[in-house]
């Protein structure tokens, strides 16, 4: 140790003034803990997106959006069932409950390549996966059990099962992301508890992939006037009695994937199908209020990644069909990309793309060492997984999982072995990534359009759509207003003790 520093202790202590080493260097910290394997099926999955990007989704992505323009009910079935039989809906779910188990990390990345050329697309496959982590986010055991496995019958008979996350309300948005916003929101959809389950009253809207899902992780309250204390999750079935499809919203762009209403009239969800009920959970050390604050920063951890990937995947898009313009458009016979000002212009777009890139990758990092990858990270499991055939997995570990010993050792390894301050890590650079990526998508938008001109005006050139699709990203996800609020809660707050945040 060098003679400056008297200790480890306090070198320890310097590094955790602000700003906390730990918060800063995540990858450094991340690198060298991972399974070379990893890096494997990484590869693997972004040349398979490059596969379906050429097969599937260039060859229909205009034709798609010109199409949903004419008739907003269309409901891009034919697109789900061949991203059903490329296995997309099962890649990333865990071998034991009949995935094909493939790291969570590397979803970023194969939406990323998706998105660079149909976000609409892109968000047909991603969507699922916020209602997968969702569940995740309960750690039901059981439910978890039932429901993928449903997911995996579905793939294997070619009958697409995908999932939902049913949260955002007519009255409340931006607000049920955040429990110290929720109590102030206007929530309305109710649960009233009822012998064997529960009767759901109210309705969900703007819900990505509502009308195409078999399955709604639907977020009540018991208790409409403190919903913070009273939150529950469940699993609604599509067909279920008194549960019904409303509108699909006629939206500014990503068109193929529908943002659904979820009208509930009396809807009675059985107790089998209850995720999660905040109240009823014993043991843990946090409120609570607190457990279900720490539940939603663990989905959001890695939902606001996936909208960074999807940033950084229109960043490129928009990047990649202006270096095209570029290089085949003439000005007084001589090709544009031989202009410095448009090489400049070329070169400021792939370091935009390339930052946002950046900032998922270290949420990623972060949600691996710390959030809901953690335990699929470590290099013993994920070879024990990736190479024990799924029959094996299912038979060992199986029976154990319908049990409710299952879950309570799933809920209190995961929430119990999370410190406040790695909730706070993983929570604060998923917002960085989500309000940095998006809003480089945006300036890449614009850039191209300027290096276009009324070419990038015409449909038929694609960029004027990926402005479009893009827009959505900085609203959907929490607003990037309210994520520049959390990043400021969770990573810089705490080097004033006197600053309040949602306080208002």
């Amino acid at each position: 140790m060098h003679p400056r520093l008297q200790s480890k202790a306090q070198m320890n202590g310097l590094l955790e003034e602000y700003p906390c080493f730990d918060d800063s260097f995540i990858s450094l910290q991340c690198g060298p803990k991972m399974a070379k394997g990893m890096v494997d099926e990484t590869r693997e999955v972004v040349a398979l997106a490059r596969k379906f990007n050429a097969e599937v989704v260039k060859p229909q992505a205009l034709a798609m959006d010109r199409l949903l323009h004419k008739e907003p009910e269309y409901l891009a079935w034919d697109f789900v069932k061949t991203a059903n039989d490329w296995g997309f809906y099962t890649l990333w779910i865990p071998k034991i409950f009949g995935g094909h188990g493939y790291n969570m990390a590397s979803l970023g990345y194969f939406m990323e390549e998706i998105a660079t050329e149909c976000l609409a697309m892109a968000n047909l496959v991603g969507v699922h996966y916020l209602g997968v982590g969702t569940l995740s986010g309960t750690y039901n055991a059981r439910l978890m059990n039932k429901l993928f496995k449903d997911v995996a019958h579905g793939e294997q008979i070619g009958q697409p099962r995908l999932i939902s996350l049913a949260i955002t309300e007519p009255g409340a948005g931006t607000d049920v992301e955040e429990v110290d916003l929720v109590d102030k929101g206007n929530v309305s959809c109710h649960a009233k508890r009822v012998e064997g389950g529960y009767l759901i009253n109210g309705s969900k809207v703007f819900i990505s992939n509502g009308h195409l899902s078999a399955w709604h992780m639907l977020v009540a309250y018991a208790d409409l006037d403190k919903p913070s204390q009273t939150t529950l999750m469940m699993a609604v079935p599509t067909g279920a009695k008194g549960f019904t499809f409303g509108k699909i919203e006629k939206k500014l762009g990503q068109k193929a994937c529908p943002a659904s209403e979820l009208v509930f009239d009396n809807c009675f969800v059985p107790d089998e199908h209850i995720a999660l009920e905040f109240e009823k959970e014993a043991g843990l050390s946090r409120s609570v209020r607190d457990t279900c604050m720490q539940i939603i920063h663990y989905v959001v951890s890695t939902s606001r990644a996936g909208v960074g990937a999807f940033g950084t995947g229109a960043a490129r898009g928009a990047y990649n069909k202006a270096l095209e313009f570029a290089s085949k458009t003439r000005v007084s016979g001589r090709l544009l990309i031989n202009h410095e000002w448009v090489q400049c212009l070329l070169a400021e777009m792939y370091k935009n793309a390339m930052l946002a890139r950046l900032s998922y990758i270290e949420t990623n990092y972060a949600n691996s060492l710390c959030g809901s990858f953690k335990d699929l990270f470590e290099p013993p499991f994920f070879y024990t997984s990736r190479h024990m055939p799924k029959g094996v997995l299912e038979k060992v570990a199986g029976p154990f999982l319908d049990k409710p010993a299952a879950t309570a050792l799933l809920r209190k390894r995961a929430l119990e072995g999370q410190q406040d301050c790695e909730m706070h890590r993983t929570s604060g650079w998923a917002s960085l990534s989500k309000f940095a990526a998006t809003d480089f998508a945006i300036k890449n938008c614009h850039l191209a359009l300027e290096l276009m001109g009324q070419a990038g005006l015409r449909h038929e050139n694609g960029a004027e759509k990926i402005l479009r699709d893009a827009k959505l990203l900085q609203i959907y996800e929490g607003t990037n207003q309210l994520n520049r609020l959390n990043l400021f809660q969770c990573l810089i707050a705490g080097a004033c003790p006197d600053a309040c945040v949602f306080d208002e």
